[in-house]
């Protein structure tokens, strides 16, 4: 037998016994796994049903926060009899630490208490339709790290919780939110009463579909122009409606109509005979 032989052999003879001398071991941690994987599951779908029923928001950082004890638990339990170290020697060490990681870790502490905090006080719920620095959209999940707000466009904007904690944010309703404008000019001759309905008849079936269902389009006039009656029609776009879309489907069917001013007039120029030149008399 040679000797590239020889050390196969002995590679192979020393790994079975390893594995004999640790199945033992290697058992205890594939179960306890096995254990934690399934707990933290049924705990997560539990806390999932039991948060509904609650005031409290259905968020994942309720969920994420306990998923980590239970792995906590379940490293701390084979930690001596697998790896044969005392668990009280890891607690000893992460306190003597525990200054220097949080230095180096405050940004994600900050970010864990402040979504915490913001769940727990209610400020801000999934489902909620917040504007913060100018941005605007629904809020779909607290998570241990940073909120998930979704705009009306579908993207999705991953906002730190610390910054949420700090930043001033304005709750929004959804009819609010949803709202969208066509301006338009009433002809001054026109019968108000009959062109506001017309307007909201012709405007709710261009954009069926599009508008929220209890909300239907409202006709305002603020004014008076030289062209006519200024004025505008408000609608309300559903959930995952672009307002331009619900805009250009409102602009298209009010086209044509005889009671709007469809061209602004542009003031007459003064004409070349009536224009004093530089010199003339």
């Amino acid at each position: 037998m040679g000797r590239s032989e020889q050390a196969i052999s002995g590679f192979g003879d020393a790994v079975v016994d390893w594995f004999r001398q640790n199945l033992g071991k290697i058992v205890l941690l594939v179960i306890v796994a096995a254990c934690a994987t399934l707990v933290s599951r049924i705990v997560a779908a539990a806390m999932r049903r039991a948060l509904e029923r609650t005031n409290l928001p259905s968020a994942s950082i309720f969920i994420n926060i306990v998923r980590a004890l239970i792995w906590i638990f379940a490293a701390a339990t084979v930690l001596q009899p697998v790896f044969g170290i005392n668990p009280s020697t890891v607690v000893a060490a992460l306190g003597v630490s525990g200054l220097a990681l949080s230095f180096g870790l405050k940004d994600t502490i900050a970010n864990i208490v402040g979504g915490f905090g913001l769940m727990v006080s209610k400020v801000i719920q999934p489902g909620d339709i917040i504007t913060i620095q100018g941005t605007t959209g629904t809020v779909r999940d607290v998570t241990w790290r940073h909120t998930i707000i979704v705009d009306r466009a579908g993207g999705q904007m991953l906002i730190p919780n610390s910054i949420l904690n700090t930043t001033a944010l304005e709750k929004i309703p959804e009819a609010g939110e949803a709202a969208t404008t066509v301006p338009l000019t009433l002809r001054g001759d026109a019968d108000m009463t009959r062109a506001s309905r017309s307007i909201a008849q012709t405007v709710s079936k261009a954009t069926q579909g599009m508008a929220m269902p209890a909300n239907p389009p409202i006709v305002q006039f603020q004014g008076f122009t030289p062209y006519g009656i200024k004025g505008q029609v408000v609608m309300f776009a559903r959930q995952g409606v672009m307002a331009s879309d619900m805009q250009d489907a409102a602009t298209r069917a009010l086209a044509g109509q005889d009671y709007l001013v469809q061209e602004a007039e542009t003031l007459s120029e003064p004409d070349d005979a009536d224009t004093l030149t530089p010199g003339s008399e």
